[in-house]
């Protein structure tokens, strides 16, 4: 496959997502980002923002078995994972595995924060380590595998927030912004006006997605702008003005990563610094804890993360 023929696939996947989702072309490439590079994504912006929407549009454009879990604080483990059942045959009683929704290729977790924390360990699992256990049995999911999931920044109220261990699982935290203007008038005139229903057509199936992985990962990067991404996360550990516990090397390597995977989507054959500085806000964002002497400057993450970019 060549650079030309990716980058017109990268191209016809957005034309088609923008049939669907208006605006949000920075949300759409780093959801793109995280298919690419193999790793999950965790989506956070008010309610009505199309999240949801997004993540479903891309499973159908990815020909892709897509499931969604909509988390409760009722819903248990075996929800997602699946149970045994009873079933009988010619007079004898046998278990059977039913699988659950999580044996998809794409899972939207909506509201990931809503569920107890033993369910999302139920789901933390399936993503660390690509397999479920239901008591005694493993069973490996199919892949390629992908949670995206989503969370809404207010009601707090009975939420269960995911510990820092477990949302540095998710290799991106993409924020959606409101719509500009103009996008918001669109909306309006797409969904308010008239509901034409619209035809996607799938661009990639699973074999070339797979494809498409090996090859980001091929993607030259020169040694100085390696250096570059590594001195970004470590500078994190050595700010304790700003920031309390910085991020591991596993944001490291999630940002060169990640890096490689917008070069590519952006129709380049190397790494620049600007796919760095671009992909470190969503690589960074959930791995920082901030200290009060930032938060006292009325400091969020993504200025800490635009002071370490300095």
């Amino acid at each position: 496959m060549k650079l030309e023929e990716t980058k017109k696939t990268f191209d016809h996947i957005m034309n088609e997502m923008g049939k669907v989702v208006v605006g949000q072309e920075e949300v759409l490439k780093q959801m793109l980002v995280s298919l690419l590079t193999n790793s999950h994504a965790m989506l956070e912006g008010y309610p009505g923002l199309a999240k949801t929407l997004a993540v479903r549009t891309m499973s159908q454009l990815m020909d892709l078995k897509f499931s969604r879990i909509q988390n409760t604080p009722d819903l248990m483990p075996s929800d997602i994972t699946g149970t045994y059942i009873i079933e009988e045959s010619s007079g004898k009683r046998n278990f059977k595995f039913q699988p659950g929704p999580i044996f998809a290729n794409i899972v939207l977790a909506d509201e990931i924060n809503r569920a107890t924390p033993k369910t999302q360990s139920a789901l933390l699992e399936a993503m660390q380590e690509k397999q479920v256990t239901v008591g005694n049995s493993t069973f490996e999911l199919e892949q390629p595998f992908f949670v995206l999931a989503t969370q809404n920044p207010i009601e707090q109220e009975g939420t269960y927030p995911l510990p820092e261990a477990q949302t540095d699982r998710f290799l991106l935290k993409i924020k959606t912004e409101y719509p500009k203007p103009d996008e918001e008038l669109e909306i309006v005139n797409r969904y308010a006006v008239e509901q034409k229903p619209i035809k996607l057509k799938s661009v990639l199936n699973k074999n070339s997605l797979l494809f498409l992985q090996q090859i980001v990962r091929q993607v030259p990067i020169s040694s100085d702008i390696k250096k570059y991404a590594v001195n970004v996360v470590t500078s994190s550990r050595n700010k304790k003005n700003l920031v309390e516990y910085g991020a591991s090397p596993r944001a490291s390597i999630g940002l060169v990563l990640a890096a490689k995977a917008r070069a590519l989507l952006e129709g380049r054959k190397f790494v620049s610094k600007q796919d760095i500085q671009s992909m470190a806000f969503p690589v960074l964002r959930h791995r920082l804890i901030l200290s009060f002497e930032a938060e006292r400057q009325n400091m969020d993450v993504d200025d800490v993360i635009k002071t370490l970019l300095k």
